[in-house]
């Protein structure tokens, strides 16, 4: 009767007991806020490259949007191809990729026309290089999104998507 009173009384491991209670509730806690971090970080870099690769599209000159479409029309190979790997890469000569999983990201690098902008009609620059309309670059960038933090204890969490669209309308400088 002594000893189960003394066992009853002992509390020196209730300590590790309550750790071993909490730790997975820790854990997933902090490996959250990690994968947070890093799903904000990834796409701050990939809205950033985007809106990038639209202003450098949006430089170009006027002959490499030739006519005015009026509906979506892809942009020619070589300033496609300049596009997605300063997009990719933040050079248009390409280097290393900026997130993971960029191999396997779908690019569209398109422009449209418009005569109008709200209720202005366009002019200036516009008026002498394609009759009024302005040209106006659509880049569209969707990256397969893999979270490190969940990867790290072997879960895979495959189907998220990073998305980014931007446009900017031609100066043709």
């Amino acid at each position: 009767m002594s000893f189960l009173r003394a066992i009853l009384r002992d509390n020196r491991a209730a300590a590790a007991a309550e750790m071993a209670l909490v730790l997975p509730f820790l854990l997933s806690l902090g490996m959250g806020a990690v994968e947070l971090g890093n799903y904000f970080l990834d796409e701050h870099r990939l809205i950033k490259s985007v809106r990038d690769g639209a202003r450098y599209a949006a430089r170009q000159d006027f002959s490499n949007f030739t006519g005015c479409p009026s509906t979506a029309t892809d942009v020619g190979s070589t300033l496609k191809t300049d596009v997605e790997n300063l997009v990719r890469t933040g050079s248009p000569s390409g280097t290393t990729d900026q997130l993971p999983n960029w191999a396997s990201a779908t690019f569209t690098v398109q422009y449209s026309c418009s005569t109008t902008y709200g209720t202005e009609t366009m002019g200036g620059i516009y008026t002498t290089h394609n009759s009024g309309n302005a040209p106006v670059v659509i880049v569209t960038a969707s990256v397969p999104y893999e979270p490190v933090a969940l990867s790290a204890f072997g879960f895979n969490a495959t189907g998220y998507t990073l998305n980014a669209q931007e446009q900017a309308p031609v100066m043709g400088i």
